[in-house]
């Protein structure tokens, strides 16, 4: 039975409020199909009573898991790959020679979701740039959702998930199998700090980063919030840093202070100069 409209436009407030999330009305069939089976899980008879259960309770972890179930997962390692090869060829040789005198390279990646791409880029700064191995190297990865952060922490992926995106070599050289999981060596896991932030948010003292990597997630947003959420990203950015969006996303007409570069197939971005 669909979800009677009052009761869809709680729903879409309620995500809205909390993750910035613009779900349309015409996306109630994805409402019901992603909360039917948590109303269910959590002994609800219906998805509208499970509803009606939120309406009338302060804002508590039902309402969280309902924030979650609405979030978009969707990752898998070396997404796009494109973005990554210009990382790999491109962006990294030239920030590690600007960062020489340091020694220090820090990298965020936002809505990190389950883990993939910040294990991705570890992986790619220990199997191609030895020579910054001891390096002070922090990638601070970030999402919304405390579930898949935990999920992230573990470095466990199912057979499926290792076969979306990652080599066969990367896998054998580092990862290792345990029963039903791969899990990822530990000197390319202890490199990334798992933190849950909500994007919409003020963000908490971050310090400057080289590079950042927001990817597919700003499609989710309205303008303002895009606006103000690059305008976070401008302030942490060092000024010869790099930012990744979507294949999809781009600042123009939302930030002017953003200039394109283009690295073979990948199109990164910079502040202007």
């Amino acid at each position: 039975m669909p979800l009677p409209p009052a009761d869809l436009d709680y729903v879409r407030k309620l995500v809205f409020d909390h993750s910035g999330i613009v779900l349309e009305r015409s996306k109630a069939y994805l409402v019901e199909t992603r909360l039917t089976p948590v109303a269910t899980r959590l002994g609800f008879k219906s998805l509208e009573e499970f509803v009606r259960n939120l309406k009338n309770t302060p804002v508590n972890g039902a309402h969280r898991t309902v924030i979650d179930a609405m979030t978009t997962n969707e990752t898998y390692f070396f997404r796009d790959i494109h973005p990554f090869e210009a990382l790999r060829k491109n962006v990294l040789p030239e920030i590690i020679q600007n960062r020489e005198s340091t020694r220090t390279l820090r990298i965020w990646c936002g809505a990190c979701s389950t883990g993939q791409e910040p294990y991705s880029i570890s992986i790619i700064l220990k199997d191609g740039f030895p020579k910054i191995d001891n390096w002070n190297i922090q990638i601070v990865a970030t999402d919304l959702s405390q579930d898949v952060l935990e999920k992230a922490k573990s470095g466990a992926y199912t057979q499926l998930e290792v076969n979306r995106g990652l080599p066969a070599m990367y896998l054998v050289k580092y990862f290792k199998q345990q029963q039903d999981r791969w899990v990822i060596r530990e000197d390319i896991r202890k490199r990334v700090q798992f933190r849950e932030l909500n994007l919409t948010k003020p963000f908490p003292p971050m310090g400057r980063f080289d590079i950042v990597f927001l990817r597919n997630v700003l499609i989710y947003f309205d303008n303002p919030t895009k606006q103000q959420i690059l305008g976070r990203i401008q302030s942490l950015l060092a000024p010869d840093g790099y930012l990744f969006l979507g294949c999809a996303e781009t600042p123009v007409n939302l930030n002017p202070n953003f200039e394109a570069v283009s690295f073979g197939k990948a199109t990164c971005y910079r502040l202007k100069r």
